[in-house]
């Protein structure tokens, strides 16, 4: 190898690592500007020009979130709304995929096509008419609206995990058969817990989800007592006496909260969500 080709490559693997450098940089950004601004007075948000860092960080901030607003009771809601959701639809999502993905019968193609075809369907189109069943239910004003929905199977994910079920040999079904399982037996004993992948994205995309999700909440929920973290946000650090005033430093605090979560859980899962991703595009 010459010294030249290796110079060009040395040269070539150091603007990448530069690149890549520069790009976490910019998507870092806006999490180290939030982390800034948490440390700070009501009065030190708007100072100019801003500075990098702030002169006393105001570490208390944390625990006036906690202490003087509904973030617990909050936080109660969004893991209420997380769980129920993320069970409904591992559970329905997955008893959907099996027939499509294992199973031979008339019209499959076609329903399968249907299910995807809801997809392009904008969720706001249909927002009215659920409001409407929802309240003729006596569901609103409480978490129900947004979990029941979640066990009728959501589209995205029966896609997901038909195409992870497809790429499991079908002569695992053949086997369990001559051992006389039935096909609930070999959907629970043999595809369930080699589907391990596309339950642990799935949850982790639902988790997720759920985590930031701010447009039904505001439509479902009134009551403070039922708001989810995104909604208590927005209502829970007004300035006492003047209700046009947002405590701007706390509403950072509790938004660098609400980023751990979601972060963790990403670093953690990383290698199972390749693999389930991966495997959504290989067939048997």
């Amino acid at each position: 190898m010459s010294n030249h080709y290796r110079t060009r490559r040395y040269v070539t693997k150091g603007l990448q690592y530069l690149l890549m450098l520069a790009v976490a940089v910019f998507m870092m950004f806006p999490i180290y500007w939030i982390f800034n601004n948490s440390l700070r007075t009501l009065p030190g948000i708007s100072e100019f020009p801003p500075r990098f860092f702030p002169t006393y960080p105001q570490f208390i901030n944390y625990l006036d979130v906690l202490r003087g607003s509904d973030a617990l009771l909050n936080l109660r809601n969004t893991m209420i709304l997380i769980i129920g959701n993320t069970t409904g639809t591992l559970i329905s999502s997955s008893i959907v995929a099996y027939p499509l993905a294992r199973m031979n019968f008339r019209g499959r193609k076609f329903v399968f096509a249907l299910i995807l075809s809801t997809m392009m369907v904008p969720a706001v189109t249909t927002i009215i008419p659920q409001f409407i069943l929802f309240r003729e239910l006596g569901w609103l004003d409480s978490l129900r609206p947004m979990i029941v929905p979640s066990f009728f199977a959501f589209p995205y994910n029966v896609f997901l995990f038909r195409q992870f079920f497809m790429s499991v040999p079908k002569s695992l079904d053949e086997a369990a058969m001559i051992d006389g399982c039935n096909r609930w037996q070999i959907f629970i004993k043999v595809i369930v817990p080699l589907a391990k992948p596309a339950f642990i994205t799935i949850t982790v995309l639902s988790s997720v989800h759920w985590w930031n999700e701010l447009f039904l909440p505001i439509i479902y929920v009134q009551t403070p007592y039922w708001r989810p973290l995104t909604t208590g946000m927005l209502n829970g650090f007004r300035v006492q006496g003047n209700a046009l005033l947002i405590q701007w430093n706390l509403m950072m605090t509790m938004a660098m909260l609400m980023t751990i979560p979601p972060m963790t859980l990403y670093l953690f899962a990383s290698r199972y969500l390749t693999e389930g991703i991966k495997a959504t595009g290989i067939k048997e």
